[in-house]
């Protein structure tokens, strides 16, 4: 049926009108929610721009559709990839398409040709996986490569680590199908001839000033900042869609793309070189280009050290002695030719020390702190640091020269930056600790960017080495440019796009640099920071507005995980859902603190809508970057969410699950015979607000402290036992459901030559209530337990813990909860199995050569305990081990919850269940994590095995 009304009048709409031209013309997926609009508000940039509305095209015609609509009621349009522009590029008050939810195909991978055809959405890590199998690949490769997509990169002219060796994304563009502001479509491309008035006209503006663009434009690799005319000249054969790379969505829309591919390289030789300074590491550079590495990165030390804070010494490398270092990668096909090459890079460097790499593994850990970097160099400093003077390059040969003007320059504002990035192509990155929500915040700001402008125009510099201009850069670019320059920009932006519909405030027309910037959660909305808390958040000095504001936007959180051994963010990994992301909740709270757009405070729907499948697995903690900690957050929500207030059903029963065991315990028999009754078990479940489709764990029939007793040393032996004490905590999962691991360990520890003792007094370390949010109940448990086992710990006496979950509770959440001394000590005094047995003095584990072993590491082993001792451990068996990375999808009460358990199934399905299906007859599954080995048994009926009894002698 065709709509009689009138369209609304240009650049007049209301979210409702934007929403109903574009369903009127077939777009699918529109949504003007305020927790979508609060997703979609900021990027990875310092900036906030709330859209009006946000589209998610299934296909090409809905993306033409979008800009109909918009040139209809004048409605503006910004295209978004991942949404880890660091300039703000990707956000925009109109209308928000976000290309990766479904636009994200590889359509062909031509081989012999050597280009890929794919759809703007799709991923870069992606295309390298259909493209490894022939031996090629994409060859720029930005740090995010795991998340950021074709087409962001495109129009960004993303360059990444290894531009030196494979050129900058405009470089590497073959065709680009795209579609203009004025809603022409055009193929451009090195082997399309296209033919089209629009065309002509671009020619026409380029050609009334040719001296300028040959004189001004394209001096050197990284000058990305403005538009790239050069590509237009008539000798490079009015490359367009080369010129189009880097003109961040100004000028058209892309719809898809062909891109050249490289061969893979057969070996890589990896030199690490070690300076006095990053300076004195930008001094080489030119000296290390001769020898044609494919990349030469930069990295501070400082860096590196909070690397080794977060992760530990063991994910460290050992690097040369310096205070800045030098990746120089070479590639080729003969190793004994790259170890020569090597050799020369580092006899004619001035470095202090060095380091050959040539492990796959060591120089994968080397690039995986420097990938890191954006995320890491943000939390060097007592306040955060953040983008904004983000990828400024200069000439490769004034590269040293600029860092020391640019430290001192940061000392002359008093700020703080630790550069790192791309010095071999003269670019530099930095994440500096602008004071932005303090008073005279944003003046700061300004007076530092422009007098930055001006030190990079004065080495010969472009504001943008890689990252576009945005609103972080586009109103210096006068600084830059000449008045011709700038005429010329303005005339193409004209040309293409001529009601500057196309991301308008960027490029031409700019928006003010200090215009939109995003508080950084020193400015609660009222009523709320004065709020008691629940939790301490000591790494945030007890400030969540701060803690919420970790989140820069990198988007490690939306990458997949499968071969990383990682966790996060497992309810993202099922639903390919922003609102599912850590990185998407972290938006939502950073609006709920900011209350403009978010009003509602802790009880918003929009915070419960954007928290509702995070299943507090922790894994944000151990692999954001920054430091996220969002089952804290949510806890913290819970808490002031529902304190006073009645509780969903689950909180009451799921959420204070130890208590309900405990009293359930002597009657255990009967308890488990009458949930064995249909009805009644279906009645428990809605009582519960368990999924029907859930089964529920029998109770123990004896408890595990009294079924140990038998295996255990007397009191009066114990006095003439001269073996060293251990003590088994007997949380509340081994103590009343399964009881198995904990005799097993009782065993295993008594053959290792340890008195074994269990912790008799009741101590419950609150784990269901903390997730549920009762952290006035949860913080006197922690307190009971804390006063129980220090008695051990100050005796010297190693605690052991079983259920991962519970011991994470004691070593992490513990002294977030109280601020009882003894709760650090407990912290450092209790142990996994494989932490105490790896360093027990002559115990050796049994042979399991021949034995096939799939581990499912609980999230929380993972994310706070560790699991490298486990691994290390069941290597030394001999055992063919498969390592699954992720969650099993159940996370205590989350998947047997009413409304997760497609969510809990789909999380199981990503690793998990494959892995299970897949492996061979015979196999031993191992899974610690009591939900672990209930999600096997509920979806499997696999019996999983806690690492107690795989090495335990028998009984």
């Amino acid at each position: 049926m065709v709509s009689l009304e009138a369209p609304p009048t240009a650049g007049s709409a209301s979210a409702t009108d934007v929403v109903a031209e574009l369903r009127r013309r077939g777009v699918a997926d529109v949504d003007d929610s305020t927790t979508t609009r609060a997703l979609y508000s900021t990027d990875a940039s310092l900036y906030r721009v709330v859209p009006q509305v946000v589209v998610r095209p299934r296909e090409v015609d809905e993306v033409l559709a979008v800009l109909d609509a918009s040139r209809a009621i004048g409605v503006p349009v910004t295209s978004r990839g991942a949404g880890t522009s660091i300039a703000g590029n990707a956000v925009g008050t109109g209308i928000v398409v976000d290309f990766a939810k479904h636009l994200n195909r590889v359509h062909e991978v031509d081989a012999e040709r050597r280009v890929a055809r794919v759809d703007p959405g799709v991923v870069h890590a992606a295309l390298q996986k259909v493209a490894a199998p022939q031996g090629l690949r994409f060859g720029p490769d930005p740090s995010t490569h795991t998340r950021c997509t074709i087409g962001g990169m495109i129009g960004n002219n993303a360059c990444g680590n290894r531009a030196l060796g494979y050129g900058r994304s405009s470089d590497n563009v073959a065709a680009l199908d795209l579609a203009t502001g004025t809603g022409e479509r055009l193929v451009v491309g090195r082997d399309v001839t296209a033919t089209s008035p629009t065309l002509d006209r671009l020619r026409d503006v380029v050609a009334t000033d040719l001296a300028t663009v040959r004189t001004e434009l394209g001096r050197f690799g990284r000058q990305v900042s403005g538009y790239s005319l050069e590509h237009l000249l008539p000798e490079r054969g009015f490359d367009v869609a080369s010129f189009m790379a880097g003109s961040e969505g100004t000028l058209g829309v892309l719809l898809g793309a062909t891109v050249d591919l490289v061969a893979t390289p057969r070996h890589v030789h990896l030199v690490v070189l070690g300076y006095g300074s990053m300076a004195e590491a930008g001094d080489d550079v030119p000296t290390m280009l001769p020898h044609g590495p494919i990349a030469c990165e930069g990295l501070g030390a400082r860096i590196i050290e909070v690397y080794r804070a977060a992760k530990g010494a063991a994910g460290v490398p050992e690097y040369p002695r310096g205070g800045g270092f030098l990746y120089v990668e070479l590639a080729g096909d003969d190793p004994a030719e790259l170890a020569a090459q090597a050799d020369r890079v580092v006899a004619d460097s001035a470095a202090l020390a060095h380091r050959h790499v040539t492990s796959v593994a060591e120089q994968a850990a080397f690039w995986r702190i420097r990938e890191e970097g954006a995320g890491l160099a943000s939390r060097i400093w007592d306040r955060p640091a953040l983008s904004g003077w983000e990828d400024a390059a200069v000439p490769p040969a004034s590269v040293g020269a600029y860092l020391r003007d640019f430290d001192a320059l940061l000392q002359q504002h008093d700020l703080h930056g630790e550069p790192y990035g791309h010095l071999g192509d003269g670019c530099v990155h930095v994440r500096i600790d602008f004071p932005i929500s303090e008073p005279g915040g944003p003046a700061g700001y300004r007076a530092f960017i422009e007098d930055a402008a001006r030190l990079t125009a004065s080495h010969g510099g472009s504001f943008s080495g890689e990252h576009g201009d945005g609103r972080a850069r586009s109103e210096l670019l006068p600084l830059m440019y000449s008045a011709p320059a700038l005429a010329l920009f303005r005339g193409v932006k004209h040309v293409l796009d001529p009601d500057d519909l196309l991301n308008p405030g960027v490029l031409v027309d700019p928006d003010p640099i200090d215009g939109s910037l995003r508080p950084q959660g020193k400015g609660w909305a009222a009523g709320l920071q004065g709020t008691r808390r629940g939790l301490r958040l000591l790494h945030d000095d007890g400030d969540l507005g701060a803690a919420v504001h970790r989140c820069t936007g990198v988007g490690k959180c939306l990458a997949d995980n499968r071969t990383s051994n990682g966790v996060m963010c497992p309810s993202f990994q099922a639903t390919r859902d922003e609102k599912d992301s850590t990185r998407g909740r972290a938006r939502v709270l950073q609006e709920m603190v900011d209350g403009r757009l978010v009003t509602g405070g802790y009880r918003a729907p929009e915070v419960h809508e954007a928290l509702d499948l995070c299943l507090s697995c922790k894994g944000c903690l151990s692999d954001c970057p920054t430091g996220i900690d969002m089952a804290t957050y949510k806890s913290e929500v819970l808490h002031q969410t529902y304190r006073g207030r009645v509780r969903p059903r689950s909180h009451y029963v799921l959420g204070k699950l130890p208590f309900w065991a405990r009293l359930t315990s002597p009657v255990a028999r009967l308890a488990n015979l009458a949930l064995r009754v249909p009805g009644l078990a279906h009645v428990a479940r809605w009582v519960a607000g368990v999924d029907q489709r859930r089964s529920l764990p029998a109770f123990a029939t004896q408890r595990f402290s009294r079924a140990a007793r038998p295996l255990l040393t007397t009191r009066a032996e114990a006095s003439r036992d001269e073996r060293p004490r251990v003590a088994i905590w007997a949380d509340s999962f081994t103590e009343y459901f399964s009881t198995s691991g904990g005799l097993a360990a009782v065993r295993l520890l008594e053959s290792a030559g340890y008195r074994v003792e269990v912790v008799q007094k009741q101590s419950c370390c609150g784990l269901t209530w903390i997730t549920t949010g009762q952290l006035d109940t949860a913080r006197e448990l922690v307190e009971r337990t804390v006063a129980v086992l220090h008695e051990y710990v100050a005796a010297g006496v190693p605690v052991v813990g079983l259920e991962p979950s519970c011991l994470a509770v004691l070593r992490s959440d513990a002294v977030e909860l109280t601020d009882d001394p003894r709760a650090v000590e407990v912290a450092a005094g209790v142990h996994t199995v494989a932490e105490l047995l790896a360093r027990t003095d002559g115990w050796e584990p049994p042979d399991l050569k021949g034995t096939e072993v799939v581990v499912q590491p609980h999230c929380h082993q993972s994310s706070v305990l560790g699991f490298e001792a486990d691994m290390d451990l069941l290597g030394r068996t001999g055992a063919t081990v498969t390592r699954l990375s992720g969650c099993c999808g159940l996370a205590g009460n989350f998947g047997v919850e009413r409304g997760h358990y497609e969510v809990s199934v789909a999380v199981a399905e990503q690793q998990l269940m494959p892995a299970v299906r897949a492996m061979g007859e015979g196999a031993v599954v191992l899974a610690d994590g009591f939900s672990c080995r209930t999600q096997l048994d509920d979806l499997a009926d696999v019996p999983a095995i806690h690492l107690t009894e795989l090495l335990a002698p028998g009984e």
